[in-house]
């Protein structure tokens, strides 16, 4: 959670902090500090759709549009092993969809129509360049 304040997030997935379990922290009100703890989520339902910018953590500095579902509903665990269920819209819905997405493998450049992808693609190989020979502590 440190991390995800410290970089102005709205949500973290484990993954992106090498931790491979299905669990993700979202605090989508922009720094309220009542993040709340996802395990092993799952949309059960979507309605509408949106095109709108996001961003993610795991690219700095790095925006583009991506159509998600407007409103959604869905379940996981809390942290005390009890199952939640919950409908959101909004800013909320499109951070779950994220969220999920990093449990799946998938980087919201993965959802970026051709053209949106190529609009941003000087900006990816800038950040690829910059990541060129950099050492990962292992």
């Amino acid at each position: 959670m440190e991390l995800m304040y410290q970089a102005q997030g709205i949500g973290l997935a484990a993954p992106q902090v090498g931790w491979s379990v299905r669990l993700f922290i979202i605090d989508a009100d922009g720094g309220s500090h009542e993040e709340k703890v996802f395990i092993n989520p799952v949309i059960t339902e979507e309605a509408g759709e949106l095109n709108k910018e996001e961003g993610c953590l795991s690219f700095p500095g790095i925006m583009g549009k991506v159509v998600r579902a407007q409103r959604i509903k869905a379940q996981a665990y809390n942290l005390k092993g009890q199952k939640i269920e919950i409908e959101t819209e909004g800013l909320t819905a499109r951070a779950w969809q994220h969220e999920i997405d990093h449990l799946n493998g998938c980087l919201f450049i993965d959802k970026m129509s051709p053209a949106n992808r190529l609009a941003i693609s000087h900006r990816l190989k800038e950040f690829e360049r910059s990541y060129k020979g950099a050492r990962i502590p292992v």
